[in-house]
């Protein structure tokens, strides 16, 4: 199985790491090992974030960088008379470790706000987005077929995959409480949602976990794939900062809270997220 994780992804991953690396201003600051404080990110004239490269938050169109995450952190860094200095990283464990060690200050991306998420080493801000978590199953081939998931009830004895450390696997687990039955989870690194919904495109897997923005972003390509299924309610997702970092924490909580009810901000929802 983990071969095959590698066959219908590995070119275009290639092809976008690249791609952003050809756009990269600048070399990644070396971890200072704690996190900065916000004065020393003001004295420093630059705001170190890091965010997944996907089709709705960061991602390479025209030879320019763009997407939601990035042009909201453009206007907060602008706002701020800040450079923002943003690095893709796909798993979320090393973005942890990089708000950790002070190699970043942010985590400018969809991050799950859970009570469980709450007693990580992060400080979230408040929601920016609400998004919930679809099943992504590949069509039924006919009336009986036995892969084919109908509802939630369905799933008992089936193993779903998600990205290594993602959230979404305390709702599976609260969701095998519910239907009383096993659902087996297979996290798998260095993927993000985008790659497991073209393995199970592509039939590498039969199932995977995936937010219903970027699923719905993405079915245009993968008219084989039914995303129907909803594995939660919608849940509100923000970015976050070390525990440490409470000034940074309140400084992004007063600009957002006046920015998203600003037109700009519609807009930015409009062309990346909205349906």
């Amino acid at each position: 199985m983990k071969k095959k994780f590698l066959t219908p992804c590995f070119i275009a991953g290639g092809v976008l790491a690249l791609a952003v690396a050809f756009l990269w201003p600048a070399a990644p600051a070396a971890d200072s090992g704690s996190p900065r404080s916000y004065e020393d990110i003001i004295r420093s004239g630059v705001l170190r974030a890091t965010t997944e490269y996907n089709s709705i938050g960061y991602f390479v169109e025209d030879d320019t960088l763009t997407g939601f995450h990035y042009e909201l952190l453009q206007a907060f860094a602008r706002a701020k008379g800040l450079k923002a200095d943003i690095k893709p990283e796909m798993e979320l464990e090393t973005q942890m470790e990089g708000i950790n060690h002070g190699t970043f200050d942010l985590i400018a991306g969809s991050l799950l706000i859970t009570s469980e998420q709450k007693d990580s080493l992060l400080l979230f801000t408040v929601p920016i987005l609400r998004n919930k978590q679809v099943l992504v199953q590949r069509k039924p081939q006919s009336e009986d077929d036995s892969l084919y998931i109908h509802t939630q009830l369905d799933l008992g004895g089936k193993t779903v995959y998600v990205p290594e450390g993602s959230p979404v696997q305390y709702r599976i687990r609260n969701l095998a409480m519910e239907i009383a039955d096993t659902i087996r989870i297979e996290e798998v690194p260095k993927y993000g949602s985008e790659q497991l919904l073209a393995l199970v495109a592509h039939g590498d897997i039969d199932y995977a976990i995936c937010e219903e923005s970027i699923a719905r972003k993405l079915i245009g390509q993968f008219p084989q794939l039914d995303i129907d299924t909803a594995i939660s309610f919608n849940q509100f997702y923000g970015w976050g900062v070390s525990k440490e970092s409470q000034a940074l924490r309140d400084t992004l909580n007063t600009w957002l809270k006046g920015f998203m009810k600003t037109k700009a901000f519609q807009r930015l929802v409009k062309r990346y997220v909205a349906d």
